[in-house]
């Protein structure tokens, strides 16, 4: 496949929370607000850019039996240097995102991506496949923080925008707003899928099932 298709997969057909459902627990806990969401979302690009791409360059002399070690200590390297870039020039989003900036180590979305598609694929089509994957996941975080931060405080990115005399949803902003949106937002996808393949004439899809995230493709004899 082209190295553009593996880069707009990442904006709907693989987009990680909302069809592969990947990477759930940073996307339920720290889009409280857009700017959170936004800053969560650009560190997983920076990790996942990076770790597909040297996964990539060295997954000729990685051993078998030894690659997913391997790759949590690439993932985890680039972490440690994120975590050092935003504590420098960032740092009240990094106290705001606060554990979970060292937790991007074992997101789901790092190691999935490193085993299904980084590991067996050439350097370009690796650095397209985390570019759209981390985009998607970036554009699905800011998107779910601006919805619980405008219902729940007026604001869009701190800036009031809603008419004078709103009432904020103040749930939105704590946690079972996260379930709330997450839970709208899968149902109208589940939707849009439902009519786009009764547009085409096709079997309507599942609700629920594997997306190809690639968390099948680990090898059993191992």
């Amino acid at each position: 496949m082209s190295v553009m298709h593996e880069f707009t997969k990442g904006l709907w057909q693989d987009l990680p929370p909302f069809r592969l459902v990947l990477g759930l627990c940073p996307t339920l806990a720290v889009t409280s607000s857009a700017n959170n969401g936004l800053g969560m979302g650009a560190a997983v690009i920076f990790v996942l850019v990076l770790s597909n791409m040297l996964i990539s360059m060295v997954r000729g002399i990685i051993p078998k039996k030894v690659r997913i070690a391997c790759f949590i200590v690439i993932a985890a390297s680039l972490v440690v240097a994120v975590e050092l870039l935003m504590q420098a020039y960032a740092y009240p989003l990094y106290q705001q995102l606060g554990i979970f900036v060292p937790l991007i180590v074992v997101n789901c979305i790092i190691l999935a991506r490193a085993e299904a598609f980084a590991a067996k694929n050439g350097v370009a089509a690796s650095v397209a496949d985390g570019l759209g994957i981390g985009l998607g996941f970036t554009l699905s975080l800011t998107f779910l923080g601006s919805l619980r931060e405008i219902l729940g405080n007026g604001t869009w990115f701190g800036i009031p925008i809603m008419w004078e005399g709103f009432e904020p949803f103040r749930i939105m902003v704590q946690a079972p707003g996260a379930f709330i949106c997450l839970g709208l937002i899968l149902a109208g996808m589940n939707v849009i899928n439902v009519w786009q393949a009764r547009r085409k004439g096709l079997r309507e899809p599942d609700p629920v099932g594997c997306s190809g995230c690639g968390c099948c493709s680990l090898d059993k004899k191992d």
